[in-house]
């Protein structure tokens, strides 16, 4: 499920890229802008939950294997 809603996130970071370059092609300033802001957050959230830490795991890995008793 995790790795779903982690490919739809890539996807709609490049769906506003896309966006926001045909809006500012179109002479739009303010919501290009946002558009923008908001795919490079979805970025780094991205990275966040794939970027493996010093052990060599990640979050997403963490997340997949469940709680720890």
């Amino acid at each position: 499920m995790l790795d779903a809603a982690l490919s739809l996130m890539m996807l709609a970071a490049i769906a506003l890229v896309g966006g926001a370059v045909f809006l500012l092609r179109r002479g739009e300033r303010k919501r290009p802008v946002l558009m923008l802001t908001l795919a490079g957050i979805m970025v780094v959230n991205l990275i966040i939950w794939t970027l493996p830490d010093r052990t060599g795991t990640t979050l997403k890995a963490a997340a997949d294997a469940g709680p720890t008793q």
